[in-house]
């Protein structure tokens, strides 16, 4: 079987038992992830297939600029839609694909907590969902757009690099846009978005200072924004805002996002009993004392609170892990 046969065998495998992702480069055997856990397959890809597969997944111009940066992208393959990141390595062009599921999951099927569940109902303010690569953050996210797009009369902006989940309108009007197709930077897409009469915007991975002072502009004008950090835990997201802006700034900065904040969701994936792997959720709710808290700076506080606060919703990570193996859920 040539190379082309054994990529589309390793697809059709992939697809089949939804592994989430797939490594490839140049003389090395292609890995996929199934249950968190790399797999080695014995097809070796040359780079001389790698650079012509690049050539079927992402545009002329896109290609371009690949010398010296990564490319984000995002694919179909027999109906299956994959997120995908390019990059050059030593032996030549490297590629990560992600699958993404083949349908929006539901906050059940998820195992969403209420007080993340309630965030679809919410009118303003600033929620960030949390956590490592490969969390299932943009999963989250997507399920509760979609919720709000099935139940409320809302205008829906989307920013994403790239887009991975396309919402069908139903209630809601969305404008899904892509950064380097519909817009150039994520700071001015936001300031952009409030032109647009938006109700509800995700403002995709919030990476830097320009797009979290975006994000708080935003928030403070009485919509709903969700974003996304790459930290592990509620408190370290609210260090994270504060460590993007200098020191003689930050005392306003904590001021401005504790009168904005909604909520922070921390998640993790953990083994499923069974197989498969099941979300657990910090929960932090912007209650008054969580915002005096973040004005303080006082951070260590934040996990006392969330284990007194179960009444509101609210829960550490550890709470939430035993919680999921008290059910049986979890190893």
């Amino acid at each position: 079987m040539d190379e082309k046969g054994k990529w589309k065998e390793l697809l059709q495998h992939m697809i089949a038992v939804e592994a989430s992702d797939l490594h490839a480069a140049p003389g090395q055997c292609v890995r996929i992830r199934r249950d968190g856990a790399l797999v080695s397959d014995a097809f070796v890809p040359s780079a001389s297939f790698m650079d012509a597969l690049l050539g079927e997944m992402i545009s002329e111009g896109r290609r371009a600029i690949l010398p010296g940066h990564d490319v984000d992208f995002s694919w179909t393959y027999a109906g299956r839609r994959f997120r995908g990141n390019a990059y050059h390595m030593e032996n030549g062009i490297g590629l990560a694909l992600r699958l993404l599921p083949a349908r929006i999951m539901t906050p059940d099927e998820i195992g969403m907590p209420d007080a993340l569940r309630s965030i679809a109902h919410v009118r303003d303010g600033l929620v960030l969902v949390c956590g490592p690569t490969g969390a299932g953050k943009t999963t989250t996210l997507a399920s509760l757009i979609e919720v709000i797009n099935q139940t409320r009369r809302v205008h829906i902006i989307t920013l994403e690099d790239p887009i991975e989940y396309i919402f069908l309108p139903a209630s809601a009007f969305i404008s899904q846009r892509e950064l380097g197709r519909d817009f150039s930077s994520f700071p001015d897409a936001v300031r952009s978005a409030l032109r647009e009469d938006p109700d509800i915007l995700l403002a995709g991975e919030i990476r830097d200072r320009a797009t979290m002072e975006a994000a708080l502009m935003a928030a403070a004008t009485g919509i709903l924004v969700l974003g996304t950090l790459h930290t592990r835990s509620a408190a370290q997201a609210a260090m994270r805002v504060e460590s993007m802006f200098p020191a003689d700034v930050r005392d306003a900065v904590r001021a401005q996002f504790a009168d904005a904040v909604t909520g922070i969701f921390a998640q993790r994936l953990l083994p499923r009993v069974g197989g498969g792997r099941a979300a657990a959720f910090e929960v932090l709710r912007a209650v008054p004392a969580v915002r005096n808290i973040v004005r303080n700076g006082q951070y260590g506080q934040l996990s006392s609170v969330m284990m007194s606060g179960a009444e509101q919703g609210m829960q550490t990570s550890e709470m939430a892990e035993a919680m999921l193996r008290s059910k049986g859920i979890i190893v």
